[in-house]
């Protein structure tokens, strides 16, 4: 889902269309305050990207595309490394609170490598168990976000969106060791009567 809310722009910005990478940048930002790219990068990783990835290059490229349409300002340093500093606008932050109000959303999508090797012939169980891992990592950061947020009121949406990631990961676990045990008895029993 994407937005175009020229009357809230500047006169002389351009008109774009927002995107799920722009209002993950416009998050980001009215959670921070001002902040570089880098340090919305970081954020990024540490939280949105964990249930809504974005292209790295596509990313970098949106502070920029959202300043030039009047949703950001920008200030940067005249000395040093030069860094460019992004701080939501009204415009920005009107943008945000009314794509946060909408009741509409785009369905979720499930993209996962493993399956689609599984559907094409490959060996399950390597991929599950490899699957497995990566969940139980994944599992343990954010179960280490979640007691790292404290109680601030503030971020009730990131703990929120900690609690479903959480549970996500945990009934993943679950199904992918229901399937492995069954698979692995399956080929046991295969094993001990000799059968193919």
């Amino acid at each position: 889902m994407s937005f175009i809310t020229p009357s809230q722009q500047r006169p002389d910005a351009e008109a774009i269309r927002l995107t799920g990478t722009s209002f993950a940048v416009l998050s980001l930002l009215e959670l921070l305050g001002p902040s570089t790219p880098y340090d919305l990068k970081q954020a990024l990783e540490q939280s949105i990207e964990n249930f809504w990835p974005v292209p790295h290059t596509t990313f970098y490229a949106e502070p920029a595309r959202l300043a030039r349409a009047g949703y950001l300002s920008v200030r940067q340093e005249q000395g040093g490394r030069r860094r460019k500093l992004y701080t939501l606008t009204e415009a920005g932050r009107s943008a945000l609170h009314e794509w946060v109000r909408a009741a509409v959303v785009a369905p979720p999508q499930y993209r996962d490598e493993g399956v689609l090797k599984i559907f094409a012939g490959a060996d399950p169980l390597p991929i599950l168990r490899s699957q497995r891992e990566w969940h139980r990592a994944k599992l343990a950061e954010l179960e280490g976000y979640l007691e790292g947020l404290g109680d601030e009121q503030s971020l009730q949406g990131a703990r929120t969106s900690l609690v479903v990631g959480t549970t996500y990961h945990r009934q993943l676990l679950e199904s992918i060791a229901r399937f492995v045990a069954e698979a692995e008895e399956g080929a046991a029993r295969q094993a001990a009567t000799g059968s193919s």
